[in-house]
């Protein structure tokens, strides 16, 4: 008996030695802690949709995976934001095409001025030229998680704006980082002064800028539309976004919890691209119950703006899109408005 006790004695001291090394001898579950900045204003149903996506994150990976969120500007413009995920400072960020093309200019294919007249007409592009984009952005240190948008851009002005001819003499609001299309804006002679997106109230106010090309939700979100009364009602162009994480911090995580922040991702992309396409004609008339002046476009004046818009191409392709992007983006829409065309009504 006495026998007996000794050896249950030494099992009890050597079950919990044993737990011990094997603890140690077990790798830990990393926990990836990843610092996500955006433009969105904070408190904005936008910032709403990535909160509760950041959430899931959470939950979906049992706090393997948390996020701190830097909404409103807070990190920068997107210029900004895609330097400091360079350096690590940031890992993630849901960007703008000014973001987003600082990774691979590629991508303002999708938003070319007046080349596309309708989200069906991008969203099928898109579908063609996407997995193209998400492998050239990996090979870069780049992970595209969810693709998004803001809607169609207008240009909000101090004065009333109606063609190409009148939006000339205008300070006219430009990426102060894109050399490339203030060469272009000066060359078809126009006014663009270069600032970054932080900066844009304040030159509103102070008239350092009197003309901006932004969508309804952008300019009722941040209150631009308050010192730029006039918004001229022609679709410049769509401005397209993407939810990006750099490389190293995405290799961090599990394939188990890179698929459930993949699904959390996508669902967050299809809110936000909803509620900016749904919401514009909301926004536009929220601006003019408080002042602001819709300036109606006719079939001429649209005319002029696509005319100003086409005489630019030559220099867009190659400056601001990769020829071969560019010159793909117009064959997949050729392609899909003549099949379109053709094909039998229901």
């Amino acid at each position: 008996m006495k026998s007996r006790s000794r050896a249950a004695a030494s099992t009890r001291l050597f079950l919990p030695s044993l737990a011990l090394l094997l603890a140690g001898a077990l790798p830990a579950r990393a926990q990836v802690v990843v610092k996500m900045a955006t433009l969105v204003p904070d408190g904005s149903k936008y910032h709403l949709i990535l909160k509760e996506m950041l959430e899931k994150w959470k939950t979906s990976t049992q706090g393997r995976v948390t996020a701190r969120l830097y909404p409103g500007s807070v990190a920068g413009d997107d210029q900004d934001v895609v330097r400091k995920m360079r350096l690590g400072s940031l890992n993630a960020g849901l960007l703008t095409s000014s973001g987003v093309s600082a990774v691979d200019p590629s991508v303002m294919a999708l938003q070319i001025p007046m080349l596309y007249s309708s989200y069906e007409e991008i969203d099928h592009v898109l579908s063609v030229m996407g997995p193209r984009l998400e492998a050239s952005m990996a090979s870069k240190g780049f992970v595209v998680l969810a693709w998004a948008d803001g809607g169609w851009v207008r240009f909000f002005t101090k004065t009333p704006v109606r063609t190409p001819d009148e939006l000339k003499p205008l300070k006219l609001f430009a990426w102060g980082n894109d050399t490339d299309a203030l060469e272009i804006w000066k060359g078809a002679g126009f006014n663009p002064v270069p600032l970054p997106s932080t900066e844009i109230s304040t030159a509103l106010q102070t008239g350092l800028v009197s003309a901006l090309p932004s969508p309804p939700t952008a300019a009722v979100l941040l209150q631009w539309y308050q010192h730029a009364k006039y918004m001229t009602d022609v679709k410049w162009g769509l401005l397209l976004g993407a939810m990006l994480v750099n490389k190293s911090t995405w290799d961090k995580i599990s394939a188990e919890d890179q698929a459930s922040l993949r699904a959390a991702a996508a669902e967050a992309g299809a809110r936000l691209r909803a509620e900016a396409r749904t919401s514009e004609e909301r926004d536009i008339a929220a601006m003019k119950a408080r002042g602001l002046n819709v300036v109606a476009v006719d079939a001429k004046a649209e005319a002029l703006w696509r005319t100003a818009a086409e005489a630019a191409y030559p220099k867009v392709r190659g400056k601001i899109v990769p020829e071969a992007s560019f010159d793909e983006a117009r064959r997949i829409l050729a392609d899909y408005r003549a099949k379109k065309a053709t094909a039998p009504k229901k």
